[in-house]
């Protein structure tokens, strides 16, 4: 369950409740959205989305200090292009949630899907329980902008696939339906870990063997002081938002995986001229 203090941080804001199936019928996905952005028009900061019920691009391209909180399963492409609103979703999302964000802060109390943070610039996105495959591929960073993907269960095939920058990490958690936390007996993640990686961090909390979840050009190096520094603020906000007791997270090892070289592929295409 999400720390409801910080549900409620911004209460003071201007809040509007969307019916996203009235009558038990979903709205379509672009009529909630225009729902969304007439709010906006007309001063809500705040909104309350209540059975929502796979409807995509749900707060796509939305900026600026903007709250949405999602009651039910959103659909594809949550949040995509966003740039700076915060977004709670009470439950399990689809996929590609954070679809090239810019910046702002998803919070999923539940499952994600597949591809999620595809191509993200920026951001963080925050998922309780595990993702499936594909999850941070191409995300990237540029000066300032460094996107952050934490998974508190495990990952699929193809994690931090193409990986341009920024940092993903994976805690290997479980959360049971009485809230209680504790560890997960699956493996931290599948196979083809970090294919084409040529930039950015995957940090894994587990004791595997990961060589031979290698893709190619990523490799596993011990965790350094000054990446512990890194990723410490982001593992104890994501352990405050969802209630988790921050003493469980040095119960086991973290293993960093980075790249081989800048250009894994390189040799592939016209070697004999570069």
């Amino acid at each position: 369950m999400i720390n409801s203090r910080l549900i409620l941080s911004k209460e003071d804001k201007n809040t509007l409740e969307i019916d996203s199936a009235p009558n038990d019928i979903p709205l379509n996905y672009q009529v909630l959205n225009e729902k969304i952005h007439e709010a906006i028009r007309n001063g809500y900061d705040r909104l309350i989305l209540n059975d929502v019920c796979g409807q995509r691009f749900i707060a796509a391209s939305l900026q600026g200090e903007i709250e949405i909180i999602i009651n039910g399963i959103p659909g594809n492409d949550l949040g995509i292009f966003m740039d700076g609103p915060k977004i709670i979703v009470n439950g399990n999302c689809e996929d590609q949630t954070g679809n090239t964000m810019n910046d702002g802060t998803i919070i999923i109390d539940g499952d994600g899907g597949d591809v999620i943070g595809l191509s993200a610039r920026g951001g963080k996105i925050y998922v309780k329980k595990n993702v499936g495959y594909r999850v941070g591929i191409h995300i990237k960073e540029y000066e300032h902008q460094y996107p952050i993907i934490v998974i508190g269960g495990t990952a699929g095939d193809f994690l931090g696939e193409y990986m341009a920058g920024g940092l993903i990490i994976a805690l290997g958690l479980k959360s049971l339906s009485d809230g209680t936390i504790t560890e997960n007996n699956q493996s931290i993640c599948g196979r083809e870990l970090g294919t084409g990686i040529h930039r950015g961090k995957i940090i894994l909390r587990t004791e595997e063997n990961l060589e031979s979840k290698l893709g190619v050009g990523a490799k596993v190096y011990e965790l350094m002081e000054e990446t512990k520094k890194v990723i410490e603020p982001y593992i104890k906000e994501f352990c405050e938002i969802f209630n988790i007791p921050f003493d469980l997270i040095d119960k086991k090892p973290f293993q960093v995986v980075k790249p081989i070289s800048k250009r894994p592929y390189g040799g592939n295409y016209c070697g004999q001229y570069i």
